[in-house]
């Protein structure tokens, strides 16, 4: 115990002021029980002070004694109370170990850790692979309660408890452990969302030292797992701790409720409270988690335990929890296999008692549910099927390995473990859910795709992470383990039959929810990583695949054992087998000797372990894989017939390991005879208590039917139940279905299926009683004897009973409402429809007299009359008066309609009741006379009621407010039926100051009945400022008026100003601080307070330059009160001469063309005026060249100034000349700039090197520079000059960047050919100017054209010419073929650059039209060539007619290259229906005398059309017959045709029908309102399939008037359709044009912005708002810079490579590389110069077309016929990754010095092959010291070269002149790189060039972008949005008129009537139609 008294220790005054920080403390008195608490702000405290606010705040005595501890019952002192953090808790104890008498709670922040954001792209969270993720959620709980428990001394106890029983509160899931607990601080940190133990700052972290399979418990992580898992599991948490030496446990509840509340009442989400109390105390346990209270009980006597309480638990989880028990308890058995059994695993049959403190790891799962299901409880020890355990105890051998790196920073432990094949099965283990959820099938046929694969497709190796699993990674295999590919000794199967697994360390990174690994696999491959095999913990020295090859090889002659197949008589295809691979080739055998038994062909056999057992023939064995002889294997299936055949007719075959070696003879033929008898025959029907039902008997409806017996009777009359039995597992019953099937027009529709099981207390099947036959109609009773649902046995069809009988319609006994508008209005009559029907809701006919009775709490109800029409009772005219709600809510009431006298007399429905139509306007505030402050706003609100006072809301209800001076007001109360109005501010002009007064009107627009509102305001004059004035303090009279001009002398002040303000009524404002603080003024900021409070201003700053008068302006506020003046400045007295030449040049020889200006002005450039005539003569001018003789000075009396004109130069080089004017002692100096004469010829400045060769359709790399010149030879800059680049021959055709332009600001022009193109000769270029219409000579180029055999010239088609291309169809092949400009075919084009388009229409010239559909060619298929791209299986259009087909290749970017057009016809398909040429309207008729009302079609056109509108009948003949039908199910009377008729026929010629008119006959019956379908069948014989009948839907009326109504409302409402259709199409295409142009500009911005940070990366600093002038200047700079380093001498290779453009010609050996070192170069060339002239091609054929070409002389080699193996060999003084001898004079591969400039994988290949293994050494001792080591080590040595350029062969062969290379003079080389600025900056230009484009591109697409926007904005648009919005409003008010037309008192249909079902819908097709 410690008494707490201040501490008089001192401390610097820094440390006091650091620790004197204001925090927040909250103090539980814990001496107390009733623990009162305090709040302490402790800013400027340190811990004395505190201590006495302790003592004041809760009177603590001087000799008192108490400890003050944290709530980690952490004692403060001095230092710790500094540390405290901000709104921390601490506790007031007698004692440091008391117990809390009473809970204290602790506020808590838990804000997510930073880690949050920036691990936020880490694969998160449970996507379970198809898988339950649930026990991977538990198992994040297991990780935390292993790693707190990893210290234990003992036992270590975890457990997961789930209460599922309700009795017990709401269901919970419990993870309980007995580890170290956590203080709240720790539980505070827990909370915390990614705060891992190593960013938590509280405590350090200290890694485990490492320990086998890395089994060191620390895998509680990241701090993500286990929230994310409590939160999957469920919607709260509970965490119940204690730690260790501690006497409180600490609670904290975190749920989604609770968050859900504070984000709703804007709380801090991430607070919370922490629960201290003493141990056992479940007083604060609520009645839902009644369970805690045994839970806490348990407390006691713990030292330290965390409990993780789960609530809110989903219900998929629960389900899954109970039901799959033994699955994820198996998982987590898996998940933690060697926590659980130790190192070694679970070795069930090893007597070992080997232990280790791994084992102590005790994980218990309970499970309880509501009695009286007991408790299940299961130890994860006690697990025996998880995989592990599997592998473990399935394997006869095992192969450790160790993976590390050279370092030894990380280290993976491995094992293999092999599963041999054991005569008949394969032995590796299967996985438990799969071998429960399907067992072993009768149908499993076939083998699987991997047929001798034991593993399958599985990977081998499962992944442990610190010794527990991380399910979602597994590594499938390493490069050693796998089978080569080169044929092997060892079967395949043998590398299917092992498993293995992997364990590593905290070194490899997985997720946060340790479901993956993240680079496992990737780092495990890596080159530098060690495989080394490991036997009995001794690492063994080898290569790892020779180690693993020998095991395997041990494994599988010792351990294997196989089945020998003898007999062999054919291989087959087996094409039954599902997976295509798996069908070829199959040997067939006639027998197999298996162990000591021998099965052959013909003999009987019986199957085991089938679903079923198989008794059967042998027909033949079969073994996968191509054999012709006898031979051991594993697998292999045989073919076996089922016996008897007549009860199975079928052959199965089944795997050979199926067949049951136990079974006889004897035994099978038994059991084959015993299934031919008792199969069922007939059925016996007996109807019980006597009520049976006849043949063709009519029943009201809901007449019971039954009970039914029915007994199955086999031949011998005997009973049966059941099938005979075809296995002693499977029990086929029989059973009986009962049927009962309703015949309708429509179709049969089944009522009733019941299947009855047998009962074997009757001895028969029987039916109850059935009563729901209610429905009208012919009905038919089977009853079928059925086994599994079947009907038929085999052949035979099972025994059946039929039974026929009639349902009709009963007596009236309820009623229904039909279709009411729910919505109503005060006034505004409606009708409530009544359907009248039978006890089963039939429809029937309501008996006389009835009167319905209305009734509405609330509201008054009245209706006028009642209309009765057969099933239909209609109550007319309901209205409803009342007081209701607002426009906003309408108040529902239910309206209950009673029809005394029926059974079920009485119905409600709910309406919703609006106001009625606007009465009255309502204006507040109500006041006649209303007083505003003049300049202030009014603020009136309005409302429109109905005659009933509610407020009403109406279209179009706009109220106008009339406010004199003021512009009219809208309030729009269409919506509202109210409004609020604000007035502008009420300005008007105060006279003598006196008040004035105004009316304000109100009307409603449109509504005469509404009287308008006045009210009247009174404007009272204000105090505000209203007026300024400005005047003199030196002249009192001197008033500055508004906008006056000031005459003051130039940079002089303007001082002594004053200012007065005045208010509204002329009184004068006095000055204060905050006045003056609003007094601006524009000509400074500098501005005294103090000055202004006196009313004076800034002196005013006077401009130095007359001409510069500058506007000034006082204004008080926001300027509406201000005075503003200007000030024009004076000149001052003159000071120095001004001459003014003209901004122009002159040329050599010529005058100048303006003149030069001479002035006095004064000292700041102000002309003073004072020059005279007599000036002129004392004015004298000097410059060099000058002509004098024709100068000339003129007086200018207007402007006081003298002219100089004349000037001109006649000598002296191009520049500035400089004039020097002296007049008096004043002196003007001025420069005149003189350029070259006029231009006069062109020269050649610089340009490619002579002769010049090109290639056709290449270009010409080097431009042309042309500079023009004046006669003298002086550069001429006149851009006037255009310079024309032409050819002399027209059949060359050049493009260039430019054909023609003028010169350059140099005088030079520059001229890229970038494509020359042409026949093959000598050609030449001129180079041509003009100036003024005449010519100016150039000079020429010669150049040389040579055909290019890479460059296509045309595109060749062929197809079948023969071919039809029927509509809907596919087209025939057609193969396109690439022409070179040497003829031969290009096969270097990707697939995807060749198009095919289509259009309709005629031809057209290149390109297609932009309505053309473009196809993508075809994949080529095996047998194919490679040398043309085909396009197969295209759909043709659906629609017919005359289309064109043309064919395209994207050469590059920029060149397209098309086929000829091709024309061809698509004609119509198979006829299929027939239907109108163009869609009919829907017709409306009645019955009057009027034959336009009764046409239902007038010129209507039928034709026989193909399925997509073709017509297709140009050769059929036949009829066409019109009949009328219901469109519904019910049965009305039909309309009949003119002539009293049901039917009428038209003659069907060519395929087509014209119908002039077609009418109704007068009187014609049918019911009003009704839609039908007029029926139009063709009948052609000459069709072998029936052709679909057109049907179109019309009204049918029984007054003239409704039909009239229909008709135009129907007719309106179509065109308005079709314009809204067609605005919303344009509106649409305008939306989605925006979308794709901000699209585009967003792809172009990101490309720009990619290629800035690209270039940036490239050292070239790029700014954001560069423009494109800017990057052509960067560009020439880099240009010019790469074209000096190209210029700078370097070695070249000196043969000559005429072939290396041709098509597939790789080059020329010597100049496919590049050598940086010349000594390097020297002694490679000469190594291998008699292959330095070989011509490497990719192709043979290409080889050989070189070889014909120069006939024989040129030595070629082609790569295809070139084998080099793969991978890099280390030098031979490296083995197994491992130096065996430190090497001298530094040995490289020679091949690895080459650089190549293109195709580097075929240049190596060439080098590889030519090369070899040839090294390069220094010089040549420490070639023969390499050699003689690397032989000691009996290692081959390849060749030597030297750099002093000696040779030591493979055979040791050196010295003499043959191998001593020659001075490199003598040598054809190999040439020198570029430097590395030079790639570097052609990246750069590279980058550059794609910056420029871009960027124009994104300039463009922003301005394409804007255009549309500006046009979807414009009045135009937005003025056709106002229409169309008023045309849909048109629409639906149609649309309501037609719903609410009325009609006569009959039955109607409104949800049938729709478009004609005989026209095929507008929908999207593959082709535009």
């Amino acid at each position: 115990m410690k008494k707490m008294k201040p501490s008089h220790r001192c401390l610097p005054a820094s440390t006091l002021q650091e620790r004197r920080n204001s925090k927040i403390i909250k103090v539980f008195n814990c001496r107390l029980k009733n623990t009162p608490e305090k709040v302490f702000e402790t800013s400027g405290m340190d811990f004395n002070d505190f201590l006495q606010a302790l003592h004041k705040e809760f009177a603590i005595h001087s000799h008192e004694t108490f400890v003050l501890t944290t709530t980690d019952r952490t004692v403060l002192d001095f230092d710790k109370f500094a540390k405290l953090q901000d709104a921390c808790t601490l506790y007031l104890l007698q004692q440091e170990d008391q117990t809390l008498a009473v809970p204290v709670e602790e506020q808590i922040m838990f804000q997510p850790h930073y880690d949050t954001l920036i691990r936020s792209g880490m694969y998160e969270y449970y996507a379970s692979n198809s898988q339950k993720s649930l026990p991977y959620a538990l198992a994040e709980l297991i990780d935390n309660a292993l790693s707190a428990t990893a210290k234990n001394a003992g036992v270590r106890t975890i457990e997961i408890r789930m209460i599922f029983d309700e009795t017990l509160g709401k269901p919970a899931v419990i993870i309980l452990d007995n580890g170290c607990g956590m203080t709240s601080k720790q539980l505070k940190n827990w909370a915390v969302y990614r705060l891992s133990k190593f960013a938590s700052k509280e405590e350090g972290y200290v890694r485990p030292d490492p320990v086998p399979r890395s089994l060191n418990s620390d895998i509680s992580y990241f701090g993500v797992g286990g929230k994310q898992a409590v939160f999957y599991i469920g919607d709260a948490t509970r965490m119940i701790t204690k730690p260790v030496g501690s006497p409180d446990v600490h609670e904290l509840v975190v749920s989604k409720e609770e968050f859900e509340k504070k984000e709703r009442n804007k709380e801090d989400i991430y607070s919370g409270t922490i629960r201290n109390r003493k141990p056992g105390d479940s007083s604060h346990v609520s009645k839902d988690d009644r369970f805690l209270h045994s839970l806490i009980a348990e407390e006691s006597g713990k030292e330290s335990f965390t409990a993780v309480v789960i609530t809110g638990v989903l219900p998929e989880h629960i389900n899954f929890l109970k039901q799959d028990f033994a699955t994820w308890t198996r998982q987590l058995a898996h998940i933690y296999h060697y926590y659980i059994h130790g190192v070694k695993g679970n070795v069930m049959n090893s007597s070992s008692t080997d232990s280790d403190d791994l084992s102590k790891i005790d994980i218990q799962v309970t499970l309880r549910e509501k009695p009286p299901k007991c408790p299940c409880v299961m130890n994860l020890r006690e697990v025996e099927d998880d995989m592990q355990t599997l592998y473990i105890n399935a394997a006869a051998d095992i192969f450790e390995f160790k993976v590390s790196t050279e370092a030894g920073s990380e280290t993976v432990e491995g094992i293999l473990r092999y599963h041999p094949f054991l005569f008949d099965k394969e032995t590796y283990p299967r996985e438990p859910d799969t071998t429960q959820a399907a067992p072993v099938d009768e149908d499993d046929d076939n083998e699987s795709a991997d047929l001798h694969q034991a593993r399958g497709k599985r990977p081998i190796f499962e992944c442990f992470w610190n010794g527990r699993l991380i399910p979602y990674t597994t590594v499938s295999e390493f490069e050693w383990c796998v089978q080569p590919k080169v044929k092997s000794k060892l079967p395949a199967e043998c590398y299917s039959r092992f498993s293995g697994v992997l364990f590593t360390d905290d070194g490899f990174t997985v997720s946060t929810n340790k479901l993956t690994f993240m680079e496992l696999e990737l780092k495990l491959k890596d080159k530098n990583r060690i495989f080394t095999h490991v036997v009995n913990g001794q690492n063994l020295r080898g290569n790892i695949k020779t180690e693993f090859t020998k095991w395997l090889q041990n494994c599988h002659e010792n351990l294997d054992k196989q089945v020998q197949f003898l007999g062999y008589q054919e291989t087959i295809t087996r094409t039954e087998v599902t997976t295509k691979k798996m069908q070829h080739p199959w040997a067939t055998f006639s027998s197999i000797k298996w162990g000591d038994k021998t099965y052959k062909t013909g003999q009987l056999v019986k199957s085991q372990k089938t679903q079923r057992n198989i008794y059967g023939t042998v027909v033949r064995f079969l073994l996968y894989g191509n054999y012709d002889g006898n031979v051991f294997a594993t697998g292999g299936q045989v073919e076996v017939t089922l016996e008897p055949k007549e009860l199975y007719d079928t052959t199965k075959t089944i795997p050979i390991s199926k067949i049951d070696r136990n079974a006889t003879d004897d035994a099978i033929k038994k059991n084959i005879e015993s299934d031919h008898a008792k199969l069922p025959e007939k059925l016996k029907v007996d109807w019980i208590e006597g009520v049976c039902w006849p043949q063709k008997a009519v029943h009201p409806a809901g007449t019971p039917l039954g009970p039914i017996k029915v007994e199955i009777l086999n031949k011998k009359e005997e009973s049966i139940s059941r099938m005979p039995p075809v296995d002693q597992k499977t029990v086929r019953k029989l059973s009986v279905r009962l049927k009962i099937i309703r015949h309708d027009p429509k179709g049969n529709q089944e009522v009733a299926s019941f299947v009855a099981q047998h009962i074997p207390k009757y001895g028969s099947f029987w039916f109850k009683k059935m009563e729901n036959l209610t429905n009208l109609g012919s009905y038919t009773l089977s009853l079928n004897a059925m086994v599994n649902e079947s009907t038929v046995v085999g052949d035979k069809q099972l025994p059946s009973y039929r039974l026929n009988f009639t349902i009709k319609e009963g007596s009236a006994e309820s009623f229904t409402v039909g279709a009411v508008n729910t919505t109503l209005h005060v006034g505004v009559p409606f009708d409530i429809p009544l359907q009248i029907k039978d006890a089963y809701g039939n429809l029937t006919v309501l008996p006389p007299e009835f009167k319905p009775v209305l009734k509405c709490s609330g509201l008054d109800l009245s209706y006028k009359a009642v209309d009765c029409s057969g099933t239909v009772f209609i109550i007319r005219g309901v209205n409803a008066r009342g007081k209701v709600q607002n426009y906003q809510q309408s108040k529902t009431y239910d309206l209950k309609v009673t029809l005394p006298g029926l059974k079920k007399d009485s119905q409600t429905l709910k309406i919703s009741l609006l106001p009625g139509k606007p009465h009255s306007l309502h204006v507040t505030p109500k006041d006649t006379l209303i007083t505003v402050e003049n300049g202030n706003v009014v603020t009136f609100n309005v409302e429109i009621h109905d005659e009933a006072g509610n407020i009403t809301a109406y279209p179009k209800h706009i109220v106008h407010c009339k406010v004199p001076s003021l512009p009219p007001m809208e309030i729009d109360c269409s919506s509202t039926g109210a409004g609020h109005v604000v007035t502008k501010p009420i300005n008007l002009k105060i006279i003598k100051g006196e008040p004035q007064q105004l009316k304000v009107q109100f009307d409603v627009i449109g509504w005469k009945n509404i009287t308008s509102v006045v009210r009247e305001l009174k404007v009272l004059p204000s105090t505000r400022t209203s007026q300024m004035k400005l005047c003199s303090q030196n002249d009192e009279n001197l008033v500055l008026r508004n906008n006056e001009k000031v005459e003051w002398l130039a940079g002089s002040l303007l001082e002594s100003l004053f200012y007065k303000l005045y208010d509204e009524a002329g009184r004068e404002v006095s000055l204060t601080a905050e006045i003056a603080s609003k007094i601006k003024v524009t000509w400074t900021t500098d501005v005294n307070i103090k000055d202004l409070v006196q009313g004076k201003l800034p002196a005013v700053q006077v401009p130095t330059q007359v001409q510069e008068e500058r506007f000034h302006q006082v204004f008080y506020q926001d300027q509406s009160v201000s005075v503003s003046f200007t000030v024009t400045p004076r000149p001052d007295e003159p000071t120095q001469l001004k001459a003014t030449p003209p901004k122009i040049t002159v040329k050599l020889g010529e005058t100048l063309p303006g003149n030069i200006n001479l002035e006095l002005v004064d000292q700041y450039d102000n002309v003073t005026k004072t020059l005279n005539s007599t000036c002129v003569k004392n004015i004298t001018v000097e410059a060099e060249g000058l002509d004098k003789s024709a100068l000339t000075f003129t007086w200018q009396e207007s402007s006081s100034s003298v002219v100089v004109s004349g000037v001109c130069f006649q000598s002296g080089t191009p520049g500035f000349k400089e004039m020097c004017f002296t007049y008096r002692s004043y002196v003007a100096h001025v420069k005149v700039k003189v350029t070259a004469g006029d231009p006069a010829q062109l020269k050649l400045v610089s340009g490619p090197k002579q002769p010049l060769q090109v290639l056709n359709d290449h270009g010409i790399p080097t431009p042309f520079l042309i500079q023009l010149c004046d006669r003298w030879g002086n550069p001429s800059p006149d851009q006037r000059v255009v310079v024309v680049l032409k050819s002399s021959n027209p059949a060359l055709k050049m493009m260039t960047t430019v054909t023609s332009q003028p010169v350059n600001t140099e005088g030079r022009a520059t001229f890229t050919v970038e494509n020359v193109s042409g026949p093959k000769g000598n050609y030449q270029l001129d180079f041509k100017g003009s100036f003024n219409l005449k010519p100016i000579p150039g000079p020429s180029v010669s150049l040389t054209v040579i055909p290019d055999s890479n460059k296509p010239v045309s595109l060749s088609v062929d197809y079948d010419t023969n071919a039809m291309f029927p509509a809907g169809g596919v087209f025939p092949l057609f193969s396109v073929t690439v022409v070179s400009d040497e003829g031969s075919p290009i096969t270097t084009f990707n697939p995807a650059d060749v198009s095919m388009f289509l259009w309709k229409g005629t031809p057209s010239g290149n390109p297609p039209p932009q309505t053309a559909f473009e196809l993508k060619c075809s994949k080529p298929t095996l047998d194919e060539t490679n040398d043309r791209f085909r396009f197969r299986d295209k759909k043709i259009p659906e629609q017919g007619g005359k289309y064109m087909i043309q064919f395209s290749l994207h050469v590059d970017k920029t060149k397209v290259l098309f086929s000829n057009q091709i024309t061809i016809n698509v004609v119509a398909n198979q006829p299929v229906k027939l239907g109108p040429d163009s869609e009919p309207p829907t017709p409306v008729v009645s019955y009057t005398k009027v034959i336009a009302n009764r046409t239902l079609v007038e010129n209507m056109t039928l034709r026989i059309m193909d399925s997509y509108g073709n017509p297709a009948g140009q050769n059929l003949d036949g009829k066409v017959v019109v009949s009328i039908q219901n469109s519904g199910d019910n049965n009305k009377s039909l309309p009949l045709f003119e002539g009293k008729t049901s039917r009428c026929q038209y003659s069907l010629l060519e395929g087509k029908t014209q119908i002039t008119k077609l009418t109704i006959m007068e009187n014609s019956p049918g019911e009003d309102g009704s839609v039908y379908i007029l029926l139009f069948k063709p009948e052609v014989s000459m069709v072998q399939t029936t052709l679909a009948s057109f049907e179109l839907l019309f009204h049918f009326y029984n007054d003239v008037e409704n039909q009239r109504t229909m008709s135009e409302l129907s007719m309106k409402k179509r065109k308005l359709a079709e314009n809204v259709d067609a605005c919303k199409n344009v509106f649409a295409l305008n939306k989605d044009l925006l979308l794709e142009l901000t699209s585009q500009l967003m792809d172009a911005s990101k490309k720009v912005d990619d290629l800035r940070k690209e270039l940036n990366m490239k050292n070239m600093n790029i700014e954001v708002s560069v423009s494109s002038p800017s990057v052509d200047k960067l560009l020439k700079e880099k240009t010019a810079e790469i074209e000096r380093i190209r210029s700078f001498p370097r070695r070249v290779c000196s043969i000559p490579d005429q072939f290396r453009e041709q098509q597939d010609v790789l080059g020329m050996v010597g100049h496919l590389a590049f050598v940086q070192d010349d000594d390097a170069a020297r002694v490679i060339s000469w190594h291998i110069r008699g292959d330095m002239d070989c011509v490497i091609t990719k192709t043979t054929s290409a080889a050989r077309r070189i070889y014909d070409i120069t006939q024989g002389r040129q030595q070629v080699m082609a790569l295809d016929s070139v084998f080099v193996p793969t991978g890099n060999r280390p030098l031979p003084h490296i083995r197994n990754g491992r130096t065996l001898f430190d090497p001298p004079g530094n040995p490289v591969y020679a091949r690895e010095l080459l650089m190549y400039s293109h195709d580097e994988a075929n240049c190596d290949i060439v080098f590889r092959n030519i090369l070899r293994d040839t090294i390069l050494i220094d010089d040549l001792d420490s070639a023969n010291n390499y050699r003689k080591a690397v032989v000691q080590n009996k290692t081959p040595c390849p060749t030597i070269l030297t750099r002093q350029g000696e040779r030591i062969s493979s055979i040791g062969k050196f010295g003499g002149a043959q191998n001593k290379a020659p001075p490199i003079q003598a040598l054809q080389v190999f040439g020198a790189p570029f430097p590395q600025d030079y790639h570097t900056l052609k990246e750069q230009i590279d980058l550059l060039s794609q910056y420029k484009s871009a960027l124009k591109k994104k300039e463009d697409a922003q301005k394409e972008r804007e255009d549309h926007s500006k046009v979807m904005k414009s009045p135009e648009m937005l003025k056709r949005q106002q229409e169309m919005k008023e045309k849909e409003k048109q629409l639906e008010e149609i649309e309501r008129q037609l719903m609410s037309t009325p009609v006569r008192p009959v039955k109607r249909r409104p949800e049938d009537v729709g478009e004609p079902s005989g026209i095929i819908s507008k929908r999207a097709k593959d082709w535009p139609r």
